[in-house]
C-alpha cells in the first residue's frame, strides 16, 4: 500500500494559473504542494501561446475574463518590473480591412471603456500608415497596454516565490482518481513513486485535463462539470524582419481573435492562431494550413512574400463552449458550488489566462478561506483584488 501523505494544501497542474494560484496560496502563509503529471512546468498550454499581456477589450463587461484580465494586467505588469521579468509594453492595433468593419472598432472601443481599458482610441488609415507604414487598413484601434511577455520567465519567478515561501512542486506525479469528504480530499498520485495524499484544500487547475480530474474525483456531482471543448490553433513563423513593431489584429474570428501578428521580446514575427475544432489532443501542424493564413495576413500586410511562413507550433484552448457558443468565460468554482469545502475547480482557462494569472490567483484564495465569500459573491472579490 502506497504511503498516506496528509498535506494542507494541493494545487493540481503546473502551468501558470496553477504556479499563480500555488504561490498565492504560500504567500498567505499555506502549505502547498503542487502536482504536475508532466515532467517539466508549463510544458503544455502555458508554453503554446502569443506570450501576449492583454488589455482587456473584448470580453463581455462583467465576466469574470474582463475583470480579472484588467485586474491581472495591472498586477503583472508592475511584477515584471518588480522581479525584472523580460516584457514589453509594445501596443497593438485592431486592424479594419474596409469601412463595414470599422463599426466593430467602434464597438470595441464600447466595450473596452465599459471594461475599464481608458487608453484605447480608434485612428485613420493615414495615421496607421504613419505608425505602421507596411501595415494597410481602413481604420484601426489602438491600445497602448498590450504586451508581450517572456512566460517561460514568469511561471519561473512564480516557481521561486513557492519555494522561497516553503512550497514544493512536484513533477511526474499524475493525479488518478480522488474521493471528496466532508473535510478534505483524498487523492491517489501516480507516477515512479505512488502515493496517497489527504489535504486539506485541492485546486484544480490542470488546465486542458480539468474535466478529467473532477470526473475522477468520487463525491463530486457530475452536474457541477461543464462542457468540455478543445479548439486547436497553429502558428506559422515570418522568414525575415517582422513588418511591425506593434502587435497587429484583425476583427475577431469565432473561436478566436484572428489570425494577428505577434512579436517574440527578440522582435521576429509569427502569425497565428487560426482556429480548428478537435476532438482529442494532438498538436500536428498541417503545412497546407498556410494557405489561408497568407490569405487573411495580406488584408492588412499586402506585402508578405510567397513561401515566407514555415510551421511554428499549435496550442489548444480548453474551451467551455463550442463553435456556436460565442467566445465563452472562465469558470472557477468555489466550495459553494463544487458541494465541497476541500475542493475547487477552475475550467475554461484559456486566453486571457496568462495575463490574469495574478488576479485569478488571489480570488482562488479568497474563495478557499474566506466563508463569507462564494461565487455569488464575485463582485467584492473582484473590486478588492484590483
Amino acid at each position: 500500500m502506497p504511503e498516506v501523505v496528509a498535506l494542507d494544501c494541493v494545487v493540481i497542474g503546473g502551468g501558470v494559473i496553477g504556479l499563480a494560484i500555488a504561490r498565492e496560496l504560500a504567500l498567505g502563509g499555506r502549505e502547498v504542494v503542487l502536482l504536475e503529471a508532466e515532467g517539466a512546468i508549463g510544458s503544455v498550454t502555458s508554453s503554446r501561446n502569443s506570450e501576449v499581456i492583454h488589455a482587456g477589450l473584448y470580453y463581455a463587461t462583467g465576466s469574470l475574463k474582463a475583470r480579472l484580465c484588467v485586474a491581472g494586467k495591472r498586477k503583472l505588469y508592475d511584477y515584471c518590473r518588480e522581479r525584472r521579468i523580460p516584457h514589453r509594453q509594445c501596443g497593438k492595433l485592431v486592424v479594419a480591412s474596409n469601412a463595414q468593419e470599422v463599426a466593430y472598432l467602434q464597438s470595441l472601443l464600447g466595450q473596452a471603456q465599459a471594461n475599464d481599458v481608458d487608453d484605447c482610441r480608434l485612428i485613420d488609415g493615414a495615421e496607421l500608415g504613419r505608425l505602421e507604414p507596411q501595415i494597410k487598413g481602413f481604420a484601426a484601434l489602438v491600445s497602448p497596454s498590450t504586451g508581450i511577455i517572456d512566460s517561460h520567465g514568469l511561471m519561473e519567478a512564480y516557481l521561486t516565490d513557492i519555494e522561497a515561501h516553503g512550497g514544493n512542486v512536484v513533477l511526474n506525479a499524475p493525479v488518478l482518481r480522488g474521493q471528496l469528504f466532508a473535510k478534505g480530499v483524498r487523492l491517489s498520485v501516480g507516477g515512479r513513486d505512488p502515493v496517497e495524499v489527504e489535504a486539506r484544500l485541492v485546486v484544480n487547475a490542470a488546465g486542458l485535463e480539468a474535466w478529467s480530474v473532477s470526473a475522477a474525483m468520487e463525491g463530486l456531482d457530475p452536474a457541477t462539470i461543464p462542457e468540455r471543448h478543445y479548439a486547436r490553433g497553429c502558428y506559422f513563423s515570418l522568414r525575415g524582419a517582422a513588418p511591425a513593431t506593434r502587435l497587429i489584429y484583425p476583427v475577431p474570428e469565432k473561436g478566436g481573435l484572428g489570425v494577428h501578428l505577434t512579436l517574440d521580446l527578440a522582435g521576429q514575427a509569427r502569425f497565428g492562431p487560426d482556429v480548428e475544432w478537435i476532438d482529442k489532443i494532438g498538436y500536428e501542424i498541417d503545412p497546407r494550413r498556410a494557405d489561408r493564413f497568407y490569405a487573411v495576413v495580406r488584408k492588412y500586410w499586402p506585402h508578405l512574400p510567397d513561401q515566407a511562413l514555415q510551421p511554428a507550433y499549435a496550442g489548444i484552448r480548453p474551451k467551455v463552449v463550442g463553435p456556436q457558443g460565442g467566445g465563452g468565460d472562465f469558470v472557477i468554482q468555489g466550495p459553494a458550488t463544487t458541494g465541497h469545502p476541500g475542493y475547487i475547480a477552475l475550467y475554461g482557462m484559456e486566453s486571457p489566462g496568462l495575463t490574469a494569472s495574478m488576479a485569478i490567483a488571489q480570488l482562488v484564495h479568497r474563495l478557499a478561506f474566506d466563508e463569507a465569500d462564494s461565487p455569488g459573491n464575485l463582485d467584492k472579490d473582484y473590486h478588492e483584488i484590483a
